[in-house]
């Protein structure tokens, strides 16, 4: 069968391959064999295969962290997925491969009315924007949270589950020309990083306090989040777009006392809340709240395209068919 291994950390599009492999092995008690049908590129993928994320398997390897696919069989006394069944695959098991072996505690049951390419995309970015609105702050409906890159794949998740909480978003872009896509996301309001955009988020909110600011780009503007928080509020750090430190004025976070937190979703204390965040996320692409747009699909014969197509930006999505 194919697969896609990295070869050597650094310049994915050179040194990740297609390969053919042997088949896995027949499932053992606790496992299925899923035969993938999509998998996404995902930015964390990019960020493994230059040998800077917190995962770095021995190579070569199968790499990618999350897909979806169709239950082909299954161990002894497994009960909880069925031959048929459509899956997303769980941490720990690369999906970038025609067939995958997994543990079927990990594996979760996609409902019918949610298509293959939509699937592959529920386990990472959805379930984190649960769990970034879940663990820092108990928020209540009509609470306000503000956010940067407001036109990323994870801030569409975000919007969407923190809109169907009934909250309060203040998005932050940084071209002006983004404005009108994520006005029809259902933020409450978006502006562009400015100088005089803490103003304006102070206008929008009518005063009223934001208790959670999530950051995905650093730099200066995790500075622009911090001075819109209010005192004792939370600021989470998910993501380095912009591969800056982030800036903080001793201000804001002496005078607000401000609480400042990176986070990974697969830290230990999350696994296990796993699940239910992807649960909870699934529900709302299932009412048809949040939708989950791609860019386009390659084969696993166009891996140099692929990825090279993913490094300038879009969601790519290998399709195994």
């Amino acid at each position: 069968m194919k697969a896609i291994h990295l070869t050597a950390y650094g310049s994915p599009a050179q040194n990740l391959k297609m390969v053919e492999v042997s088949e896995p092995n027949t499932p053992s008690a606790g496992e299925a064999l899923v035969r993938i049908e999509f998998a996404p590129i995902d930015y964390s993928d990019l960020l493994l295969a230059n040998g800077v994320y917190f995962l770095k398997p021995k190579l070569p390897s199968v790499i990618g962290g999350e897909g979806a696919g169709i239950v082909e069989a299954i161990g002894a006394g497994v009960t909880s997925v069925k031959l048929g069944d459509r899956v997303t695959i769980p941490f720990g098991t690369f999906t970038w491969s025609e067939k995958v072996l997994a543990p079927v505690q990990g594996l979760f049951v996609v409902p019918p009315s949610i298509d293959a390419r939509t699937a592959s995309m529920l386990n990472i970015n959805p379930t984190t924007a649960v769990l970034l609105l879940s663990e820092f702050v108990k928020l209540k409906p009509k609470d306000w949270i503000v956010l940067n890159a407001a036109n990323s794949q994870i801030a569409r998740c975000l919007i969407a589950i923190a809109k169907s909480r009934d909250l309060n978003i203040a998005g932050i872009v940084r071209r002006s020309e983004l404005i009108p896509e994520i006005e029809t996301l259902g933020v409450d309001f978006v502006g562009v990083e400015a100088p005089e955009l803490p103003k304006q988020i102070e206008i929008a909110t009518g005063g009223m306090p934001i208790s959670l600011g999530l950051d995905a780009v650093g730099g200066p503007a995790t500075a622009t989040l911090a001075s819109v928080l209010s005192a004792g509020a939370h600021l989470v750090s998910y993501a380095w777009l912009s591969r800056l430190p982030i800036h903080v004025p001793q201000g804001d976070l002496i005078g607000k006392r401000l609480n400042i937190h990176g986070f990974w979703m697969y830290y230990e204390e999350y696994l296990p809340k796993m699940r239910a965040a992807l649960t909870e996320a699934t529900q709302v692409v299932a009412s048809g709240k949040l939708t989950l747009p791609i860019t386009t699909t390659y084969k696993l014969s166009q891996v140099k395209e692929a990825i090279e197509h993913a490094q300038r930006g879009g969601k790519v999505l290998w399709d195994f068919d």
